[in-house]
């Protein structure tokens, strides 16, 4: 019988591993090779991730049409449904209710940017005359700046109203006309063929998964639909509650343009968070400049009570649980949209984020467990 023995003579300590393999076996096996591990795991996970979204930022004439038509299926889906169950054939239900929704989302749509370019020399007129009362009032208030220092920041806001930034962070990716039109008629196709042949589209991709993984990623797929279109639909009651709060606000003070204000703040509810108060900040410049101080504060208070109204009552009640994800992640998913997208990005960033949570919760579900054993009963009970 062969002993391990050391090389001073002394037997070895038993069970130790003496093989090269053996000991690399015991390093990776250990808390720290354990760790290693998922560290490289989690890195390959991050290096992917980047990888995809690096490509499809590449390519943003294709992948901005179908995130689109995405979350307008998700949001149509409903009234589909509801016209066949009614009797008509998918095709004819699918029609229909495309054609009215388009029409009347390019209607109020189209409505409220010619309202707010028609008024959007005037918007920009008065701005800069309350950027100019701001001045004064800076410069002659307890925190007192240099001329230089407000003069800089004037600059920069002029040049963002006069040269139309705004709008060109809005269609970025899509840098002539005819990648506009291009675009808009793609996500027009693939909206109507989402709506009408959805479940075959999606049972097609889940079909190329192994069959223990199918039933886990439907569920996925179904419970993302119903995020997404419940984030659409509460977004656009939320951004219509906004801009009716901030419209009524402006009447009573007597506000000019109170109508395209109201409409820029509902343009900007569909940011969420900061996007109402962003881009109501427009109307406190205008109120400020024809009304004075007290109603441009006022104003402010108006804008800053919405948002918390939004926050805490609108989402909750609108959202339920389409949007059980925290602040910070939504404001970091926003700052990420934004950089890799411009204002595309900042709209498309919550929903996709809101997907991305639900997925990874249904992926990480345990399988439904049977009914709990139930327990012996006590003695003499």
């Amino acid at each position: 019988m062969e002993r391990n023995v050391s090389p001073d003579g002394h037997p070895a300590e038993p069970g130790r591993p003496q093989s090269f393999t053996a000991r690399m076996t015991v390093m990776w096996t250990d808390g720290l090779g354990r760790a290693s591990i998922r560290a490289v795991q989690t890195l390959s996970v991050l290096a992917l991730t980047w990888v995809a979204v690096l490509a499809v930022t590449r390519v943003p004439l294709v992948t901005i049409p179908v995130l689109v038509a995405l979350i307008l299926a998700s949001a149509m889906a409903p009234a589909v449904r509801w016209l066949a169950a009614r009797g008509l054939p998918r095709a004819v239900a699918v029609l229909s209710s495309f054609l009215v929704i388009v029409a009347v989302a390019a209607g109020v749509v189209g409505g409220i940017i010619a309202l707010v370019r028609q008024q959007a020399s005037v918007l920009a007129a008065r701005a800069e005359a309350g950027l100019g009362q701001l001045q004064q009032f800076v410069t002659t208030g307890p925190v007192a700046l240099t001329n230089d220092q407000i003069d800089a920041a004037r600059g920069e806001f002029q040049k963002f109203l006069a040269g139309g930034s705004l709008g060109a962070d809005a269609l970025t990716g899509l840098r002539t006309a005819g990648e506009i039109a291009a675009g808009s008629v793609l996500t027009a196709v693939i909206l109507f063929f989402f709506l009408k042949d959805g479940e075959k589209i999606r049972s097609f991709l889940i079909g190329f998964l192994p069959g223990t993984r199918q039933g886990k990623a439907r569920l996925a797929a179904e419970r993302s639909i119903v995020v997404l279109g419940g984030y659409v639909r509460g977004t656009l009651i939320i951004a219509a509650i906004d801009a009716v709060i901030v419209l009524v606000g402006l009447l009573i003070l007597r506000v000019p343009l109170a109508v395209p204000l109201a409409a820029v703040v509902f343009l900007g509810g569909f940011i969420p968070i900061i996007g109402a108060t962003a881009a109501g900040s427009l109307a406190v410049l205008v109120a400020l400049v024809e009304n004075g101080p007290v109603p441009a504060l006022i104003v402010l208070v108006i804008l800053v009570a919405a948002n918390q109204f939004e926050h805490h009552i609108l989402q909750p009640l609108f959202m339920g649980r389409v949007l059980r994800i925290h602040g910070l992640v939504i404001i970091l998913a926003l700052a990420a949209g934004a950089t890799l997208a411009g204002v595309v990005g900042a709209l498309l960033a919550v929903p996709l984020a809101a997907v991305g949570w639900t997925i990874y919760k249904t992926l990480a579900e345990r399988d439904t467990p049977g009914p709990e054993p139930i327990a012996p009963a006590a003695p003499g009970a």
